[in-house]
């Protein structure tokens, strides 16, 4: 397609037609594909842990090698899409993420099942910066921007909700791996009306893409964070002091190279807007509160307090209602009230929501949990969706694939980082549970490595000591969960109070883009 009918095309998309809101449609499908692969996981853990039996550290590295690697490659990936147009490496990253979920669904040990999830995250990085990226090439008019950023961002939280609700009924009736395969019609559809009724778009003036800083990049992020999981996980050792001084080195030359090519991967000076760098850091900070927790509740509503997958997935329900909820009016009140006011409240509300958790234990009933999960809900919706706005508004159109990866590399990067520190804490609280003394040897062993360990453990002991082995491993977890819940409350309510600062007299744009 020549240039001239590269922007004719883009131009129709941008119209007062409905021809931007029929793109948008078909971008959505691609968010719904990450949220709902990133939310069945977590439903799952319990049956594949039965299946594969993964050691602790091998469940965590499922739980998160995906967030490593994608986060590792999204600003590669959102300077390719800028490159050769966001379009191109939409579709061929949504047909690679079908494909790749297949080989998911049959893993048949732990490590093939992380090297699957590795994989699936090259794919993943290809998605969300380039639907983001479009958005902000699609929409010139600031509060219609907002509003597709709010549907945006609802379509994620309703996938969050569809995943554990349709995983879970999957995983009543079938094998855990066919979680992974509700991917396929979502990719089918997006690539098939994607292709008829997405507009191209790239930056013009953009230059080769630097495969050394793409290197560096993704070695830098993995570096550090595998450093962190395992200070977090084991404390220090030579192999973790390697990891962190190559992790460092890689990402410090990262940024030195930038500054020195002519067609930069990532353009520092984007930081150097504050309400950007301000907005960026409140995502990694949420993110990094909240994902620690939603990755162990599966665990503690199913291994717990007994419910079923299905019941599991409806009981976190009210967190993905109150994020649509408020997402979809998020700029509209930011444009009434102020951004650093609504971002500011929707992290105090998360943080207080957290902060209730600390008080749960086993017979804790659901309306507690319940009402917890609907204020992080309705918070999320405010602040995410607010600080995805000020991102994509603060850059020129021509650079919205970068900002756009960006901004997923704090979410990312937050994921990964929350479900290793505030994992660790949960797993290291767990594992000092007294068994009792006649369990010893590879059960004991077993018993401590994870709650659904222990629990496959008890079918070899008689139902006396079972019970009282369960039992003080589901104490443990509890524990750990309370722990962990403290901490991303004091993280959140932490962000909330640095927003306030570094969003001062930020304000959504209004007037129409040329």
């Amino acid at each position: 397609m020549s240039r001239t009918e590269q922007l004719t095309q883009a131009k129709g998309a941008e119209g007062r037609g409905s021809g931007r809101w029929i793109a948008l449609s078909v971008l959505v499908l691609a968010v719904l594909l990450v949220a709902v692969d990133a939310t069945v996981l977590g439903l799952a853990t319990p049956a594949l842990s039965e299946d594969l039996k993964p050691s602790g550290t091998q469940l965590l590295w499922i739980g998160d090698i995906y967030s490593f690697v994608i986060a590792g490659l999204l600003v590669s990936m959102g300077s390719l899409g800028d490159r050769i147009g966001r379009k191109k490496l939409l579709l061929v990253g949504a047909a690679a993420f079908g494909a790749v979920s297949v080989l998911n669904a049959y893993a048949t040990s732990p490590e093939m099942m992380i090297l699957a999830r590795a994989l699936l995250g090259v794919a993943g990085a290809t998605l969300m910066p380039s639907t983001l990226a479009l958005i902000r090439n699609i929409f010139h008019d600031p509060k219609e921007r907002s509003l597709a950023i709010g549907i945006w961002g609802a379509t994620a939280s309703a996938g969050a909700a569809v995943g554990p609700v349709v995983g879970g009924a999957l995983l009543q009736h079938f094998w855990w791996g066919s979680v992974f395969l509700i991917n396929l019609p979502v990719m089918i559809v997006l690539v098939i009306v994607g292709v008829k009724l997405l507009p191209e778009s790239k930056n013009p003036v953009t230059g080769p893409w630097d495969l050394f800083s793409v290197g560096l990049s993704l070695v830098g992020i993995i570096g550090v964070v595998y450093a962190v999981k395992q200070v977090a996980t084991h404390g220090m050792g030579w192999e973790v002091w390697a990891a962190a001084v190559i992790g460092a080195g890689a990402l410090y030359t990262f940024v030195r190279r930038q500054f020195t090519l002519t067609a930069p991967l990532l353009d520092m000076r984007l930081f150097k807007h504050r309400g950007f760098s301000g907005a960026v850091l409140a995502d990694l900070l949420t993110v990094f509160g909240l994902s620690g927790l939603v990755f162990f509740l599966s665990q503690f509503l199913q291994l717990v307090q007994g419910r079923e997958p299905l019941e599991a997935g409806l009981a976190e329900l009210p967190a993905a209602v109150g994020a649509v909820v408020t997402g979809l009016v998020a700029g509209k009140y930011a444009r009434k009230y102020g951004v650093r006011v609504i971002v500011t409240g929707g992290l105090a509300a998360i943080g207080v929501a957290l902060a209730a958790l600390t008080v749960i234990h086993k017979e804790t009933g659901y309306p507690l949990l319940g009402a917890a999960l609907l204020i992080v809900g309705l918070g999320a919706g405010f602040s995410f969706t607010v600080t995805a706005d000020v991102i994509l508004s603060s850059v020129p159109k021509e650079q919205a694939g970068s900002a756009s990866a960006v901004s997923e590399t704090a979410y990312e990067l937050g994921a990964a980082l929350g479900i290793a520190l505030l994992g660790s804490v949960v797993t290291g609280v767990y594992q000092g549970f007294t068994a009792p003394a006649s369990v010893t040897g590879p059960v004991a062993d077993a018993a401590h490595e994870s709650l659904g360990g222990a629990v496959e453990a008890a079918r070899s002991l008689d139902p006396q000591t079972a019970g009282q082995m369960v039992g003080a491993a589901q104490e443990a977890f509890v524990d750990g969960l309370r722990l962990a819940s403290g901490v991303g409350a004091a993280v959140l309510l932490a962000t909330a109070a640095a927003a306030w600062y570094l969003l001062k007299g930020q304000e959504l744009q209004d007037g129409i883009e040329h």
